[in-house]
């Protein structure tokens, strides 16, 4: 029996895990690593089933070719050659712009998925670069890009020091958190509550993290803007701010507020007016007070503007990179991904619909546009890597049957499922215990500073490539040198651009050192491993990959600093409080005021034991709560004539689906699970209990205009008796 720690992939959490494996190298028991300093032991179902996720007998092990219109078992060099192929055809009669890529969630969760995920989609020479980020949380990138001049300066809560969190559209007792990394949430809200702090939940459902609150108010979906601007009103004609940071804006900031007093958005959002004007009062009270806003606001129509104003609150209340307040946290790796430079979107637009470029990306929303419009650029080639885009990306059923017309898609992914169904060529990484880990993203969004680094637990097998040759053999075949090309050249590369800017920023800790002693000081046991030092190296904390290393279980970097000097980078060098796309769109929020609600919406909805489309297939995982069904109000459930089951219908269309009926929503609202809707897949588990593609309800024409991402919360539907049909 051997013990290994590693950090959880599979959520936002970043849990240290203490495992036992066999000889065989079955895990054979997942716990909470106790003396890891972030999570203190902390374990959930899903990582307690990090054992049957990684041996999950329906992963592919083997790349699969299509030959004859069948996808067959090939080895490694005949699927490589056949993506070169492939691609070089498509090339040949269309051009790069006919290519495109997408890069699923679980990009951010492995080491070479963050690594290679860039050079791949510059590689291939394409505009037609997508990803989950317009699934779910583009508009937080694009709200701190024009408060603060950088997308990826995210404050994140500090939850331990806290006197007061409000909760928008999250429910990190099940999520466990999203764009805030914090190991057992729900024990952070515990603490927060016994020190005598205060807890307000503001959400279309009684959620789990709503029952543990000190209150919880029911809003009426995609409205939380119409509440908030109701807070900044009362704020500001109250005298309550108290602003402790530079900024800009106020007075434009003053007068977008008048439209929206309280008495004004009460009628929209369903939350009384005399509620509006207490929690303004609450939060500018407290000694240090939050606002927290996730997923079921960033996927509404006015995502961006939400979580403009959830930081705009945090300013005028004086909780902006304070203690206790929202803070940036400072990883131990070089912040890469940060300019210096203020941010701009809109350097190009999508060919069909001329939607904007943000952070070199479109809309996912409009990638069954590029793909079934024809013209010069129309997409006949497509790249995916760890994604499942037909179930998670808005209309996914359009998007399914446009798969069907590419010329060619290469696949890096461990199933045969609703998207790589569609493949030529599947290319599955190896099993998680195969490859190293260290949360590149994920730590730069932890309530705490800390870092943690996961060595693989097995060796790969001969027959097997690890995910960082694979994206490497898929960048350089995508940029012309084929696929017999080395694939370690690309590590050298991108090693020899990093040392060189940090020998010669001043800044740096590299700086005025011999970049060949640097590059030669290095260690690591794989490409990712040696950039991950390298990294290390640039950072500010003065580790190196062996410390890391030495300390299996993480290191403490200590509480969130103040940190806002360091990384604002407005041209105005101040928190602009009222950028001109901001205030555009809060024209359009404000004409919207008069407007009708529909009579019933549709929601998303967190469930504790899933995540997405990947974890329906692990057998300790299924049914109990982790079920397809429809959160109804029994009032609704009468309204409408339902019985067991109902038919819900969408301007793009419709799903059967069975109810289940619950107080804890509101009425004229409807909740049905993400990542369903199984069918076409190889896993068995998944095909036992497939449910329904909520995506097949959501309209792919219907974006945050500000970030291009897609709306999944707010969706008029109509509800209807499906007697016809079978009762569950």
């Amino acid at each position: 029996m051997t013990t290994a720690y590693r950090t959880c992939p599979i959520c936002d959490a970043v849990c240290g895990l203490r495992l036992s494996l066999a000889d065989d190298g079955r895990v054979t028991s997942v716990k909470g690593d106790p003396e890891d300093p972030f999570s203190r032991g902390y374990l959930c179902p899903k990582g307690a089933s990090l054992g049957h996720i990684d041996a999950d007998p329906d992963r592919l092990r083997l790349p699969l070719v299509r030959v004859d219109g069948e996808l067959r078992e090939v080895g490694w060099d005949e699927a490589f050659h056949a993506v070169d192929q492939g691609l070089r055809r498509v090339i040949e009669a269309h051009g790069r712009q006919s290519l495109a890529v997408y890069l699923g969630n679980p990009t951010f969760h492995t080491m070479a998925g963050i690594l290679y995920r860039g050079p791949l989609a510059q590689s291939l020479g394409t505009r037609n670069v997508f990803s989950a980020s317009t699934i779910d949380q583009m508009p937080k990138h694009v709200s701190c890009g024009l408060l603060f001049g950088d997308p990826f300066a995210i404050p994140v809560p500090d939850l331990d020091r806290t006197d007061y969190l409000l909760i928008l559209g999250a429910n990190p007792v099940e999520s466990h958190g999203s764009l805030c990394a914090a190991p057992d949430f729900a024990g952070r809200l515990r603490a927060l509550r016994e020190r005598g702090g205060r807890l307000v939940v503001v959400d279309p459902r009684r959620t789990r993290t709503a029952a543990v609150a000190d209150e919880h108010l029911f809003i009426r979906p995609g409205t939380d803007a119409y509440l908030l601007f109701g807070i900044v009103h009362t704020l500001l004609a109250e005298g309550l701010t108290s602003v402790e940071v530079p900024v800009s804006g106020l007075a434009e900031l003053r007068d977008l507020a008048g439209a929206f007093s309280p008495a004004a958005v009460a009628p929209v959002c369903g939350v009384p007016a005399e509620a509006v004007v207490r929690l303004a009062r609450e939060l500018a009270g407290a000694p240090t007070a939050v606002v927290y806003s996730r997923v079921g606001t960033c996927t509404a129509e006015f995502g961006t503007l939400t979580q403009w104003l959830v930081d705009v609150i945090n300013v005028l209340t004086g909780n902006l990179d304070r203690p206790g307040g929202v803070m940036f946290p400072k990883t131990a790796t070089a912040e890469v991904m940060r300019t210096g430079e203020p941010w701009v979107s809109g350097r190009w637009r999508s060919r069909v619909r001329g939607l904007p470029e943000v952070l070199g990306e479109l809309p996912v929303a409009t990638l069954a546009d590029e793909i079934d419009t024809p013209g010069e650029g129309q997409v006949r080639a497509l790249v995916t890597v760890a994604g499942n885009p037909v179930l998670s990306a808005p209309n996914g059923p359009r998007l399914g049957r446009a798969l069907e017309d590419l010329e060619f898609m290469v696949c890096v992914d461990p199933y045969l499922n609703e998207t790589t169904r569609h493949a030529d060529v599947i290319l599955p990484p190896p099993r998680i215990m195969q490859m190293p880990h260290y949360d590149f993203l994920l730590l730069t969004v932890t309530v705490r500073n800390y870092t943690r680094f996961s060595p693989p637990v097995l060796p790969l097998a001969p027959d097997q490539r690890s995910e960082a040759e694979i994206m490497k053999r898929l960048t350089m075949i995508a940029s012309g040198q084929g696929a017999d090309a080395d694939p370690d050249l690309l590590d050298e590369m991108m090693l020899g651009e990093m040392i060189g800017g940090g020998v010669r920023t001043p800044s740096s800790p590299l700086y005025g050192q011999d970049p060949a002693a640097v590059r030669s000081a290095l260690t690591g046991e794989s490409g990712p491993e040696v950039l991950l030092d390298a990294m290390l190296r640039l950072g500010s904390y003065g580790l190196t990959l062996a410390d890391l290393r030495a300390n299996p279980h993480g290191i403490d970097l200590g509480a969130l600093r103040p940190r806002l000097g360091e990384l604002l980078c407005t041209a105005s060098r101040t928190v602009e409080l009222a950028p001109a796309a901001l205030v555009e769109d809060a024209a359009r929020l404000r004409a919207r005021l008069a407007e009708t609600p529909p009579e019933v919406v549709l929601i998303g909805r967190r469930q504790l034991r899933s995540n997405n489309s990947w974890l329906h297939n692990v057998a300790p995982l299924a049914g109990g709560s982790n079920r397809c069904t429809l959160h109804i109000h029994p009032h609704d459930v009468a309204r409408f004539g339902l019985d067991g089951q109902a038919r819900v219908r969408s301007a793009t269309g419709e799903v059967v689906v069975p109810l289940e009926p619950t107080e804890s929503i509101m009425p004229g609202v409807v909740s049905l699970p993400h990542g369903w809707g199984h069918s076409d897949t190889t896993q068995r588990v998944a095909a036992r209990q497939p449910g329904v593609n909520a995506n097949a309800l959501t309209n792919d024409t219907v974006i945050d205009p500000l970030s291009g991402n897609a709306v999944f919360n707010g969706i008029p539907v109509a509800l209807s008796p499906c007697r016809d049909s079978p009762r569950p």
